[in-house]
């Protein structure tokens, strides 16, 4: 929990929602509640841990009942039926060594609920920034549709006056169908994302999604701890489940060893009629010890193995994760720098672009304006408009990837 209100801090330090978009902390939380996969986690957590009385108990108490259908005599009568009890016990220690197992299969399992978390909370996030940016796009397209029509407008008017042909509207009105075609796809990927987003909340599809206006890249970027890394839940996991194998070859030792067992017969005798002595007609009790001793049996010594090699996989296993997961860091990482670096270029390249729109526009006035000249300035412009608000994207999806390794 500790985690996870960390990287709701982050998420919130990173940057403001304002107007009517939903805060995504409220979101996640809202996430972390209905989201089925958790529900699911949540109760395999709660049957493991209810194996603990599951195990601590002891074999069953045997009961026998037997009738003398031909009756033996014996000097003080004949014997009738015979009542029997026993019970076996485990050595000692075997069913503490038995919860302790079960408790650590428990932990390993808990671990899942907090992996499944933070990998939804960072789902969560990414499809967010993701309808954010797909908006974000809607929008430019439709300034830029705007800015289209005046410049048709020009174009109507200049060809009025001889200063521009038909072709140079059919080229604006053309390219304005373009823009149109292109945000009508978007808002149609924006309804699938949307989608996608409302079944991370476990919740109707057609819900709508309100995300914030403008992102920003923060002008530093926070504190990135490695070290985290070591202890990231996804490798807890491998120790818990060693620690599992651990408690696993204990109670193998244990359920190696002898089982003792105590009992009590009790046979009916009936009195003999022909004679008169004090024991006539006695019946017979015997108390019983007997020792389980497992002299034959291979399975110990093999569970021992498995166990050995287990804990070798396990640690290979761990291994082999955590480089995939220093791999990941180091590539989120840097692709979040790229973002940044791709955001620059592009607000420079999009002012640049935006003072040769001026020296059009200063043209016009001048009846000078070239209208193909017009085009490629637009669009320029929207190229980096979209590539500022994809850097935008890339560094926040970058960040939320950062955040579920390190924090």
């Amino acid at each position: 929990m500790k985690h996870i209100k960390t990287i709701f801090f982050l998420f919130s330090f990173l940057f403001c929602l304002k107007g009517n978009a939903q805060q995504l902390e409220t979101l996640i939380d809202e996430a972390l509640e209905n989201n089925p996969e958790i529900q699911k986690f949540e109760l395999q957590y709660k049957r493991v841990s209810e194996k603990v009385n599951e195990v601590n108990t002891i074999p069953n108490t045997e009961f026998g009942v037997g009738y003398f259908v031909s009756e033996p005599e014996t000097r003080t009568g004949a014997q009738r039926f015979k009542v029997s009890v026993k019970q076996m016990l485990p050595w000692f220690g075997t069913i503490t060594s038995r919860e302790d197992y079960v408790t650590a299969l428990a932990d390993a399992k808990y671990e899942d609920i907090v992996i499944a978390k933070r990998k939804l909370m960072a789902s969560v996030s990414q499809s967010y920034y993701n309808l954010y940016a797909n908006q974000a796009k809607q929008q430019i397209l439709s300034d830029n549709i705007k800015l289209l029509e005046t410049y048709e407008t020009m174009a109507l008017t200049s060809v009025e006056v001889g200063k521009a042909s038909a072709v140079d509207v059919l080229r604006l009105q053309m390219r304005q169908n373009d823009l149109q075609q292109l945000k009508e796809v978007l808002q149609q990927q924006f309804l699938a994302e949307q989608t996608n987003f409302n079944n991370l909340m476990n919740r109707e599809n057609t819900i709508e999604v309100s995300v914030v206006d403008s992102l920003q890249i923060p002008v530093q970027d926070f504190e990135i701890n490695s070290e985290n890394l070591s202890i990231h839940p996804e490798l807890v996991k491998f120790d818990k489940l060693y620690q599992s194998v651990e408690k696993s070859e204990l109670l193998n030792q244990k359920e190696s060893s002898p089982m003792i067992g105590f009992g009590l017969d009790y046979i009916n005798v009936s009195e003999r009629p022909d004679m008169n002595f004090s024991d006539n007609g006695k019946d017979i009790v015997m108390p019983m010890v007997s020792v389980s001793i497992p002299i034959f049996n291979k399975k110990y010594k093999s569970i021992s193995k498995q166990n050995e090699l287990e804990q070798q996989e396990i640690n290979y296993q761990k291994q082999e994760r955590l480089n995939s997961l220093k791999t990941v860091l180091d590539k989120a990482i840097n692709d979040r720098i790229s973002a940044r670096i791709s955001h620059n270029t592009a607000s420079k390249n999009l002012k640049q672009a935006k003072d040769a729109e001026q020296s059009l526009i200063k043209s016009y006035e001048t009846g000078t304006i070239d209208f193909n000249d017009v085009l490629d300035i637009q669009e320029l412009q929207l190229k980096f408009q979209i590539n500022q608000i994809e850097a935008v994207k890339n560094y926040y999806v970058q960040s939320t990837i950062i955040n579920y390794l390190t924090n």
